[in-house]
């Protein structure tokens, strides 16, 4: 019920959030109420009104260009492989110089594997923007489950691990290797999945690179890590899972849902906020259009959530928070067969190893990451490494100045260490990617490239009562 009193509480705003936005326009500079007394401050407060009364949609990633070898070269995202719940997205890069063109080629392949606790995959845009210069970048764009239709099936945590192992499989196909980075959330069902293809003796992906994630959440524990581990598995069931309302197409479906997800946001650090939105009304005032500029860009990603299905949440839960099973061994995993299998880390033989950590914070707590050396004992020291960014937050290790001066360095040469020379199997010539375009402008016939046909979830196991 409370998502239906959300829904009618956001349509009986929007009216008013619209007639905001077109007050500030009609008091701003150049409007025809633009030079009456205290015209600017009318309008900064109509603009400031809009934007907390808006309904945030999800955001592009916008990266048009990337700078290699110091040639713009142009990019262009497309879905690889389209599942009910993520997409495998691909920025391809484009360019007619032949110099460029040879560094392109010998680049290595990373799967930036984004978190799926709330906000959309695009709050990796400054880590995919960076990636772009030295790597072919391919990264799991996550689905809002409200959109997806109850025909499509359940999601579990065991499926988003399927997902995963499926997509490393899929680039070893194409370029006989690849690198995973994985930043917070999916550090743990990203170790699960190679774990679990290591014990099969699949091959593995070249590096493993896990940041700022909940390996071992008893270590340090944050806020966030209190709150999963003091409310029991029936506490979150019956007070954060609701069904999607009529109008979206996944109607029926059991969530926790993303405006509960940003309510929670916020009520961790409620003066800040209250104090970013002033400090944007002031800007406003001041005419300050840079650092207003700035405010927009953030909230626009930071206010923009997801549903989550409710299987995949709760056993998120209660497997990473309250069971520590990845820790104690005692995780299985159902693969797409039905089989149960157990995760084993220390399978994990010929896999490179980086984990990285904020200083400061307060999301994952310090040694939650590094736990996972302590988990991988297979893999030889030489071949392990930890890295701590000092003045940190969460958000610092893969998005910012810090990231871009401090850990994508890092990053970079622990993957270019433990790279191989690509050899792409069952195939000749070149992929899409490293082909010369005459021009900048990139025909759309020459970047499309087919994708495997949507399936339908198959048929999964009953869980409990009825859902």
């Amino acid at each position: 019920m409370l998502y239906h009193l959300y829904e009618a509480q956001r349509s009986l705003m929007e009216p008013f959030a619209d007639f905001a936005q077109a007050a500030s326009k009609l008091y701003g500079q150049g409007g025809i109420f633009g030079q009456v007394p205290m015209a600017q401050r009318v309008a900064a407060g109509y603009d400031l009104l809009h934007r907390l009364g808006k309904d945030y949609e999800k955001p592009e990633f916008d990266i048009k260009t990337a700078r290699v070898d110091n040639d713009d070269v142009v990019i262009q995202e497309v879905v690889e492989i389209e599942k009910p719940f993520c997409q495998l997205r691909r920025f391809k890069r484009f360019t007619d110089d032949p110099h460029t063109l040879q560094t392109l080629k010998g680049q290595p392949v990373v799967l930036i594997v984004a978190p799926l606790s709330g906000h959309y995959a695009t709050l990796l845009r400054d880590t995919v923007r960076t990636m772009l210069q030295d790597h072919k970048v391919y990264i799991t764009d996550w689905i809002n489950a409200r959109l997806v239709p109850l025909s499509e099936g359940e999601f579990h945590l065991d499926d988003y691990i399927n997902y995963v192992e499926e997509f490393i499989r899929h680039l070893q196909k194409q370029y006989g290797n690849c690198h995973v980075i994985s930043v917070c959330q999916p550090t743990v069902p990203v170790l699960a999945a190679v774990s679990l293809m290591a014990s099969r003796g699949e091959k593995l992906p070249l590096s493993l690179t896990m940041m700022g994630g909940p390996i071992d959440a008893r270590k340090s524990p944050t806020a966030v890590n209190n709150l999963a581990m003091n409310k029991s598995y029936e506490w979150f069931e019956n007070n954060v899972i609701y069904r999607v309302p009529q109008g979206f197409p996944g109607a029926g479906r059991r969530v926790y849902p993303g405006f509960l997800q940003h309510t929670g946001f916020v009520a961790m650090n409620p003066d800040r906020h209250a104090s970013s939105h002033y400090d944007y009304f002031k800007d406003l005032i001041k005419g300050d259009d840079a650092s207003a500029e700035a405010h927009r860009k953030f909230y626009d990603e930071y206010n923009a959530v997801l549903d989550m299905d409710a299987d995949y949440y709760l056993e998120t839960i209660r497997t990473v928070f309250q069971d520590f099973d990845l820790v104690n061994g005692t995780w299985d995993v159902r693969n797409p067969e039905g089989v149960l299998e157990r995760v084993r880390p220390q399978d994990i033989h010929s896999t490179a190893l980086l984990t990285v950590e904020g200083e400061l914070d307060d999301i994952s707590g310090a040694g939650q990451t590094r736990a996972a050396h302590e988990l991988c004992t297979g893999i030889s020291p030489e071949h392990q490494r930890h890295y701590e960014v000092k003045g940190a937050g969460h958000y610092g290790i893969f998005s910012g100045r810090r990231w871009r001066e401090k850990v994508y360095p890092e990053v970079k040469a622990f993957i270019i260490a433990n790279d191989k020379p690509q050899k792409p199997a069952g195939r000749s010539g070149v992929t899409a990617e490293d082909t010369i375009k005459a021009s900048a402008k990139v025909p759309a016939a020459a970047a499309r490239k087919s994708a495997p046909a949507r399936k339908s979830a198959p048929a999964r196991r009953t869980r409990g009562a009825a859902k």
